[in-house]
């Protein structure tokens, strides 16, 4: 396995469009880092970069300390799995696993081990001798990645692999690929647009706009601290509101469901900013007022609103608020919904609410907002005002901490398979602290 380094890596085309611009980034022996973004933002020519099927305009690429620009793709030992499956459709499971082997004149003693043991892992012991058309399309993804398993190779390269498979399917396989990654500690790195896929899987999140990097974090760095409106906006499902608001009495802002007490170390990260402000506020901050301890209700702010749509999902429920906003605010806030590849950002509020609240649609209701954790935004700049620096990289040393704890489990109980069993205390180098949630520790991030 080994570490992959990224150095102040641009890809330009004929034209000179930069389709990634200046991005540096440290992926850690055994970690599992996603790359994310909307269509465009140049996470699979970074990924295409990386296993040497694009040429690196400038930069250096960098595998377990060797740098590979000038190396052919069969040289650079990776593993890639594409979206497609590429498997051979007149070859058997056996004979599409051991291809790289054949290919490499391995012994066929060492092929049969080699196909088996990945078979085991991957529960296709029974399909070894079926043609991939007599396979779901979950097990051809198992084929695919199984292929990549037998050719022990430095890292392993996803490009997208579960796009084609339908929902039921993805959650599925997403579970098998956490489970394997952990299993075998090898270096992953996985290109996906679906922000589940990159909450589930990954130990840290590179978010990718426009071809340069916005922030990398852990999954829930990225949620609980993110470090611009870009961010924010891309990470959540639904998506965090942005309600307009401007600060007043030195310590309150001023937004269209109500006044919001901010505390001082908040209030003075926002003065001076400006006239207008974007408060973000996760459905989830809000509740039902009427289901709200007393012992709570002191912590957030109460305000009374119109119901436009309710919707009831069993265990949840979602209350859609409509608000008044400025055109310059509307205007940004569609434009934020274009660069996301998203429905459009409205100016209404989103509010996640318990499935037993009795809010109904067309009726003014009370609600509760837990004003401890907004973020205030600067429309301008998109920076979060508010943001918790030290609080968010102490996240992303959590999840690297139980990273390094899973792998070690993984080696003591002897569950890493197919000479993946050393990772040589690897792991450790990375994945480490995120200062200002974009550079640091195993972290240089070209950030917008």
């Amino acid at each position: 396995m080994a570490s992959i380094e990224m150095r102040n890596i641009v890809k330009q085309y004929g034209d000179g469009f930069p389709a990634v611009n200046d991005v540096s980034l440290d992926i850690a022996d055994g970690e599992f880092m996603i790359l994310v973004g909307p269509s465009g933002c140049g996470k699979s020519t970074l990924l295409r970069m990386i296993v040497g099927l694009e040429d690196i305009t400038s930069g250096d690429m960098v595998i377990g300390g060797k740098r590979v620009n000038d190396l052919a793709p069969r040289e650079r030992n990776l593993s890639m799995v594409f979206q497609n499956y590429a498997l051979y459709p007149h070859l058997t499971v056996f004979e599409n696993i051991a291809f790289p082997l054949r290919l490499a004149k391995t012994p066929d003693d060492e092929v049969r081990r080699r196909v088996n043991e990945a078979s085991d892992v991957l529960e296709l012991k029974e399909h070894l001798e079926r043609k991939p058309a007599n396979l779901s399309g979950g097990q051809r993804q198992r084929v695919a990645m199984g292929r990549a398993i037998v050719r022990q190779a430095e890292a392993f390269l996803f490009d997208e692999p579960l796009s084609n498979l339908d929902a039921k399917l993805r959650g599925q396989m997403r579970t098998e690929i956490s489970r394997l990654q952990r299993r075998l500690g090898i270096t992953t790195v996985y290109v996906t647009h679906d922000q589940t896929e990159a909450m589930t899987l990954g130990d840290r999140v590179c978010v990718l706009r426009k071809g340069k990097i916005q922030q990398v974090a852990s999954p829930r760095e990225l949620y609980e601290q993110p470090v611009n409106l870009f961010v924010a906006g891309f990470i959540g499902s639904p998506p965090m509101n942005f309600l307009p608001a401007s600060l007043e009495g030195g310590n309150r802002l001023s937004t269209p469901f109500g006044p919001i007490e901010l505390d001082e170390k908040r209030a003075a990260a926002v003065r001076g900013k400006g006239d207008l402000l974007l408060v973000g506020i996760r459905p989830e901050y809000f509740e039902d007022a009427t289901l709200v301890d007393d012992a709570k209700r002191p912590l957030g702010s109460i305000f009374r609103a119109r119901v436009d749509v309710t919707e009831w999902l069993g265990d949840s429920q979602f209350a859609y608020i409509p608000y008044e906003a400025p055109d310059q605010l509307r205007e940004q806030l569609r434009e934020l919904s274009r660069e996301l590849d998203s429905e459009e950002l409205r100016t209404q509020a989103i509010v996640s609410i318990d499935s037993t609240s009795r809010i109904r649609e067309g009726r003014e209701a009370e609600f509760w907002l837990d004003s401890r954790k907004i973020h205030v935004f600067d429309p301008h700049s998109g920076e979060n005002l508010t943001r918790d620096a030290q609080a968010g990289a102490r996240l992303t040393e959590m999840a690297n901490e139980d990273r390094l704890e899973q792998v070690e489990h993984a080696q003591s109980t002897g569950q890493t398979v197919g000479g993946f069993g050393d990772t040589g205390g690897g792991g450790t180098g990375g994945g480490g602290t995120t200062g200002g949630g974009t550079t640091g520790g195993a972290t240089r991030a070209g950030a917008a």
